[in-house]
């Protein structure tokens, strides 16, 4: 059973979306913030907030420290902080100390266009977001060494709409497509609370809003935790 998540990313985005989706399941969330700024709103929802930037790992290790935690979850990423981006080495930092503190499930919010899924995206968006894209494979491919039960969930393009319900999950690596980050986190909510989606790397997009592969299986999770 799921009692305590720690929650990496819960400022903005995605991350924002999940914390409410935890919430609303009345499980129990520390999220790590690199400032003050979503602070007031993520506790007014009942979550612990620790303050540490993701980069410095000494700082992630602190913030794991207390009430033992089942399961953390990712979505950080994006622009570089001082030069240096946090697909990698801060997703790399929470995974070991994830490993050291005894999780017992990870689960990371990458990009459709990572490791095998290359294929997916046409040629334009590939260079446009090499760097990131090679950043978010090296994070998934040290999740899946770690030895930690995992998910890696790949987005499509994202948008800020409310949620659709439409949000689908495929293994199929050749599909691409859009999905509005309320179904992104809907569908993350699901992986954590099913052990179905153990190992798995799974493309998420919206059904009425994907394209590339014209037809592809939607992989189902079922709520076993």
């Amino acid at each position: 059973m799921i009692m305590h998540v720690f929650l990496a990313g819960a400022s903005r985005g995605v991350g924002r979306e999940i914390a409410h989706c935890l919430a609303a399941h009345q499980i129990q969330v520390t999220a790590l913030l690199r400032s003050t700024a979503a602070q007031a709103e993520l506790e007014a929802m009942g979550i612990r907030v620790v303050l540490g930037d993701a980069l410095d790992p000494s700082a992630v290790e602190q913030a794991m420290q207390g009430e033992p935690i089942q399961a953390v979850i990712s979505t950080i990423g994006g622009l570089p902080q001082d030069g240096e981006r946090s697909d990698f080495k801060g997703n790399k930092h929470l995974i070991d100390a994830a490993v050291k503190v005894g999780v017992s499930k990870f689960i990371l919010v990458s990009s459709i266009g990572s490791g095998d899924s290359v294929v997916a995206l046409p040629p334009p968006a590939l260079q446009t977001l090499a760097a990131v894209l090679k950043e978010k494979e090296q994070a998934e491919q040290h999740l899946i060494a770690s030895g930690l039960t995992y998910t890696i969930v790949r987005p499509g393009g994202l948008k800020s709409e409310p949620a659709t319900g439409n949000g689908v999950l495929t293994e199929d690596y050749r599909v691409a497509g859009t999905i509005h980050r309320a179904d992104v986190a809907d569908l993350v909510c699901r992986c954590l609370l099913s052990d179905r989606a153990n190992g798995k790397v799974l493309s998420a997009v919206d059904r009425n809003m994907f394209y590339g592969q014209p037809e592809f299986a939607e992989f189902k999770v079922t709520e076993t935790a």
